[in-house]
C-alpha cells in the first residue's frame, strides 16, 4: 500500500490545484491506479511479448519520445478524465490540466500554452523501480531562460521542482518488473533455454530459488515477455505447463485466485494480484523449521523449504481454483 505525500498537508495558495489535488486522491488514495497505469505504459512500450525487451534503454529514440503520449492516454483511460480546453490533456474537478511525463525526474518540457495553467508531472524509472507525481501552476517565474529551442518548450527550473510542485506520491514504489531484479546469471539461464516452455520453467525456479528474497511477483507482462508465444498464460497453469513440470522439483506457483492467495498469505509470501504469479519451493515441515509460518495442503504441513531440506521431494497440488471465496 502506498502513502500520498504529506509535504504539504495545509491547503495552498492555489484553489484550483488544491480542488485537482484533493479530486485524484480521492480516485486513488493509495496510488495503485496511478501505478498501475504506468505499469501497462512501460509494458506497452517494451512489447515484450513480441520483442523480449525488458529494459528502457532497449526502446528506440522514437519509442521513449511516444512514452509521454502513452501516459497521458493511459491516465485518462484509468480515471475517465474529461479532455481539456485550449489544448491541455485533461479537465479535472472543473480544471484544465496538461500532463506532462519524462524519464528524469522534473525533467518535464513545458509547453508555451501552459503557460498559466495547472501541470500534472509524473516520472517513473522502471531500474530505479519508482514513480512520483506532483501538481504545479506553470510561471514565467518557475521556467528557466528561453534557448531558442525551436518549438519553445522550457524545463522546470529545479529550485521549482523543490518549491512549487504539491506531490500527489513521491518515490512510490512501481510494480515490480522483475527480469530487472534477476542477477546476470539468472538471466543468462533463463533466455539460453531453446523454448518457451523451458524458459518460463528456469524464470521460475530461479525465482523460487529466491536468492534472498523468495516470492517475487511474476508479472503477466514478464511471462509474455520470456515465452513470446499466444496465449502464454497457459504455458503457466497445470496440465503441460510449468506448475505440472515444477512440481516434482518442490516449486509452487501461485497465481490471482483466491485459495492461492490464501496459501500465500498463510506462508507469508507476497500475495499474487491480478495475472501475477509467485513460485516458491515447499518443504515438509520438520523440526528445524521451528516457529515458520505453514499452510496445510492435501493433509500435511508445508513451510517455505530451506538449505537443510531434502531436495527433488514432490511439491503438493494446489487447490483447486474453482468455488467461492468464504466471507469473512
Amino acid at each position: 500500500m502506498f502513502q500520498h505525500d504529506l509535504f504539504q498537508p495545509e491547503p495552498s495558495n492555489d484553489a484550483e490545484l488544491d480542488l485537482v489535488h484533493a479530486q485524484i486522491i480521492s480516485m486513488d488514495p493509495s496510488g495503485e491506479r496511478f501505478a498501475a497505469a504506468l505499469r501497462r505504459t512501460l509494458d506497452m512500450l517494451l512489447d515484450g511479448q513480441r520483442t523480449g525487451r525488458f529494459r528502457w534503454e532497449q526502446l528506440h529514440k522514437t519509442e521513449k519520445t511516444h512514452a509521454g503520449t502513452l501516459v497521458e492516454i493511459n491516465l485518462q483511460r484509468e480515471f475517465g478524465f474529461e479532455g481539456g480546453a485550449e489544448r491541455m490533456d485533461y479537465r479535472i474537478a472543473g480544471v484544465d490540466v496538461d500532463c506532462k511525463y519524462s524519464q528524469d525526474f522534473g525533467k518535464w518540457m513545458i509547453p508555451q500554452e501552459a503557460m498559466g495553467h495547472l501541470c500534472l508531472g509524473v516520472w517513473a524509472s522502471d531500474q530505479e523501480g519508482l514513480w512520483s507525481a506532483g501538481l504545479f501552476r506553470v510561471t514565467e517565474e518557475a521556467l528557466t531562460k528561453k534557448d531558442g529551442n525551436r518549438d519553445g518548450k522550457r524545463n522546470l527550473k529545479a529550485s521549482a521542482r523543490d518549491s512549487i510542485v504539491r506531490w500527489l506520491f513521491k518515490d512510490a514504489p512501481l510494480p515490480e518488473n522483475v527480469l530487472l531484479r534477476l542477477p546476470q546469471q539468472d538471466l543468462d539461464a533463463i533466455f539460453e533455454q531453446d523454448s518457451g516452455a523451458k524458459k518460463l520453467d528456469e524464470l521460475f525456479r530461479r525465482v523460487a530459488a529466491g536468492r534472498g528474497k523468495p516470492g517475487r511477483r511474476v508479472s503477466r507482462s514478464v511471462v509474455a515477455t520470456v515465452a513470446m508465444q499466444e496465449d502464454y498464460m497457459k504455458r503457466v497453469r497445470y496440465n503441460g505447463g510449468s506448475r505440472s513440470r515444477l512440481q516434482g522439483e518442490g516449486i509452487v506457483i501461485l497465481g490471482q485466485y483466491w485459495n492461492h492467495q490464501a496459501v500465500a498469505q498463510r506462508l507469508g509470501l507476497p500475495v499474487p494480484g491480478a495475472g501475477e504469479s509467485v513460485a516458491v519451493h515447499l518443504a515438509r515441515r520438520a523440526p528445524w523449521h521451528g516457529e515458520a509460518p505453514s499452510v496445510e495442503l492435501k493433509g500435511q504441513e508445508w513451510v517455505i523449504a530451506v538449505e537443510d531440506d531434502p531436495k527433488g521431494v514432490e511439491a503438493p497440488l494446489l487447490p483447486e481454483k474453482k468455488g467461492r471465496k468464504p466471507k469473512q
